[in-house]
């Protein structure tokens, strides 16, 4: 079986011309449109999110315009990414869920210290990497307000 990262479509139109990707938590897989059968929690790595030119461009301005996530946008069936593998049904038997706390800490201090570049401007930054960095910086803050919204008093 093959589980490598193949070329998908654009996330938004489905066209088949890509040239902008970013990579996002597995977590943000729960915004996305048709992502209800996908269990989140199996993913191993990163999802990678690919956009055609045009939507590229709305993507953009959402992001750093406007301060929207584009993710309810975004359709989960064309974004990139591996599953584990289905162990239950091999051995009969459970294994523990993937600890995505570490990916999720690695993307979130990535993300913050590019945002942190940009506003000290340093021109190294491009958009792309803005782009990514604030939508990782907001599925991760989300869900953490989110968990101390239901675990606190």
């Amino acid at each position: 079986m093959y589980t490598g990262r193949p070329e998908k479509p654009c996330c938004l139109c489905d066209r088949s011309d890509t040239p902008h990707r970013i990579d996002v938590p597995p977590r943000a897989l729960t915004s996305m449109k048709n992502a209800g059968p996908i269990a989140w929690q199996d993913v191993e790595g990163e999802v990678s999110l690919f956009f055609c030119e045009n939507d590229w461009g709305l993507v953009r301005d959402l992001v750093l315009e406007t301060g929207l996530n584009p993710l309810s946008r975004c359709n989960a069936a064309r974004a990139s990414f591996s599953l584990r593998e289905d162990y239950e049904a091999y051995l009969n038997a459970t294994r523990d869920q993937p600890d995505h706390a570490p990916l999720e800490r690695r993307m979130l201090e990535e993300a913050r210290e590019t945002v942190a570049r940009y506003e000290a401007g340093d021109d190294m930054v491009e958009p792309r990497d803005l782009v990514e960095a604030r939508i990782v910086e907001w599925t991760v803050e989300d869900e953490e307000s989110t968990e101390t919204r239901t675990d606190g008093p």
